[in-house]
C-alpha cells in the first residue's frame, strides 16, 4: 500500500484538512491549527514534503491536480469509514481544495477556499495574471534547490505559474462551498477573484479577518470564523 502523503495531525473531532499556500509548507500555521484543534482533528497536508525533510531536493512543476489527488489519498488514509471531512486552503492551497471539491465531493462536508489566485477567471484575467507574474520575475529570486533552498523559491519556480493559470471546475453536488477573502484585501485582485468564483461555482462568499496572510496575522479570529462557517452552516455574505 502506498505511503500516506506528508502531513501532521493534531486535535480531535471531525476531520479538517488544511492545505497551506505558497509551496505548501505549513510554516507559521501553528497558532491557527492549535485553535482549530479545539474542535477538529486537524490534518495539515504538506504536498511537497518541504516541512518533512524534502526542502532542497529537486521538485517538478506542480499542478493543482497533483495536490488535490494527494489530498484525496490522505483523506482515504485518515477518514473513518462513512465520514466526510472539512477542507480549508489558502492561496495556492485554496486552488487545491477547489480542485479536490470538483474531483471528490463525496469525501467532503464543506470547503473554504481563501483568496485562491485563479485570476484568469476575471474578464481581464490574462492581463492581471501577467502583472502578477511580473511582480516575481527577475533576478534575485530565492533558490528552489540545494542547501539554501527556501519554500518561497520552490513556490516561485514551480507553483506560481501553473496554479495561477488554473480555472476551477464547478463542483458536483455534495460539499458546501465557500469562497473567502480578507477584509484587508478589499478592492484588490484576489478579493475580486473570490467574489467572482463564488458566483461562478455556486458558493457563498465570506469576508475573513486580515488580508492575504490573515491565517498568520489573526489566527484566533480566523479560526473562530472558519469554525463557525463549517459547523453552523451560516454563510453571511460580506
Amino acid at each position: 500500500m502506498a505511503e500516506s502523503p506528508h502531513h501532521d495531525v493534531t486535535g480531535s473531532g471531525p476531520v479538517l484538512l488544511i492545505v497551506p499556500g505558497g509551496a505548501g509548507h505549513p510554516m507559521g500555521f501553528g497558532p491557527l491549527t492549535e485553535r482549530l484543534a479545539r474542535r477538529f482533528t486537524v490534518v495539515t497536508y504538506d504536498p511537497l514534503g518541504l516541512a518533512h525533510g524534502r526542502l532542497g531536493l529537486p521538485v517538478p512543476d506542480q499542478r493543482p491536480a497533483d495536490w488535490s489527488e494527494g489530498a484525496h489519498r490522505l483523506l482515504q488514509a485518515v477518514l473513518p469509514p462513512g465520514e466526510r471531512a472539512y477542507a480549508f486552503g489558502t492561496s495556492s492551497g485554496g486552488i487545491a481544495v477547489l480542485d479536490l471539491a470538483a474531483r471528490h465531493p463525496e469525501r467532503l462536508a464543506g470547503v473554504v477556499a481563501h483568496e485562491p489566485p485563479c485570476v484568469t477567471v476575471l474578464p481581464d484575467g490574462a492581463e492581471r495574471r501577467a502583472e502578477l507574474l511580473a511582480q516575481f520575475d527577475g533576478a534575485g529570486r530565492p533558490p528552489a534547490e540545494g542547501e539554501s533552498a527556501t519554500p518561497m523559491g520552490v513556490f516561485l519556480a514551480h507553483v506560481l505559474r501553473p496554479f495561477t493559470a488554473h480555472v476551477p471546475a464547478v463542483p458536483a453536488a455534495g460539499a458546501r462551498l465557500t469562497l473567502a477573502a480578507g477584509a484587508g484585501s478589499r478592492g484588490q485582485l484576489l478579493y475580486r477573484t473570490g467574489e467572482l468564483l463564488a458566483d461562478r461555482l455556486g458558493g457563498s462568499f465570506v469576508e475573513f479577518p486580515g488580508g492575504h496572510l490573515g491565517t498568520l496575522d489573526h489566527p484566533e479570529e480566523f479560526a473562530g470564523l472558519l469554525t463557525a462557517t463549517f459547523l453552523s452552516g451560516a454563510h453571511t455574505s460580506a
